[in-house]
């Protein structure tokens, strides 16, 4: 007989799997609802959890994505490796210590990009950024240590930070942007996993019908987002920052100690 946890747990997967494949963002769906149905676990473990059906979702929405968009693989290579390293390390860091201090710096960066996105309305066109090569790898590198380390160290946002990261910095309209995040995101969810994983950290009985749910979720969303293109991922984009803005605005008021 199915509990009633891995119901709940697997349709949380299902909506976090369509909103990753889209803009990213699923973890404000699936990390609390894991940590609330859950109680009895170490925060750790149950983030170690999350990250199963994170990747598998992903990789389906990379994949559909590959099909479609032409991708900057040297680029991603640079990203992803760097990625993977700093999102081990900020798996590792958030086993010892508490992430709330960096919610407030989160929470103002949030409303900022929120308010951008929207007053800007040819923001996430295709647009020529006139960066050499070597600044482009630069700026990417640096942004891959920094986006690995936050998805390992507290991780909803994530995937959104880094498709702004490719329209802003880089160029790309959100439908590039999008999916050359997954390819990133799918990176930093290895690096966690590997550390959650050789620690013991994963609760399989969970993990693999979530990410059976997170799979089907990522299929819709990624085909949703293709088929839609760059104005519904633009409005998609705005309703996940708003939720994320929301997220730790409630966590930041009235769980100052998480």
């Amino acid at each position: 007989m199915i509990s009633t946890e891995i119901i709940i747990l697997c349709i949380a997967a299902f909506v976090a799997g369509f909103i990753d494949a889209i803009v990213g963002g699923g973890g404000l769906i699936q990390t609390p609802a894991t940590l609330i149905t859950l109680p009895q676990y170490p925060v750790a473990t149950l983030l170690g959890t999350t990250k199963i059906p994170s990747f598998l979702g992903t990789s389906m929405a990379a994949y559909q994505y590959a099909r479609i968009v032409q991708l900057r693989w040297k680029l991603l290579a640079l990203m992803c490796s760097i990625a993977l390293v700093a999102a081990y390390a900020g798996s590792k860091v958030v086993s010892m210590v508490s992430n709330s201090f960096m919610k407030p710096v989160i929470f103002g960066m949030l409303i900022i990009v929120a308010l951008y996105t929207y007053l800007k309305k040819d923001f996430g066109t295709a647009s020529v950024k006139n960066h050499s090569r070597k600044n482009e790898l630069l700026f990417a590198g640096l942004f891959a240590l920094l986006i690995g380390f936050y998805d390992g160290f507290i991780g909803p946002g994530a995937g959104s930070f880094l498709v702004l990261f490719f329209i802003s910095i880089l160029g790309f309209d959100f439908l590039r942007a999008s999916a050359h995040a997954k390819f990133v995101n799918l990176a930093t969810n290895m690096g966690s996993i590997i550390f959650f994983g050789g620690n013991g950290h994963i609760l399989f009985q969970f993990a693999i019908p979530m990410a059976v749910c997170n799979f089907l979720g990522s299929i819709l969303g990624a085909r949703l987002a293709i088929l839609k293109g760059n104005k519904f991922i633009r409005i998609f984009f705005l309703i996940v920052i708003t939720a994320t803005i929301i997220r730790f605005g409630y966590d930041i008021l009235f769980k100052p100690s998480l």
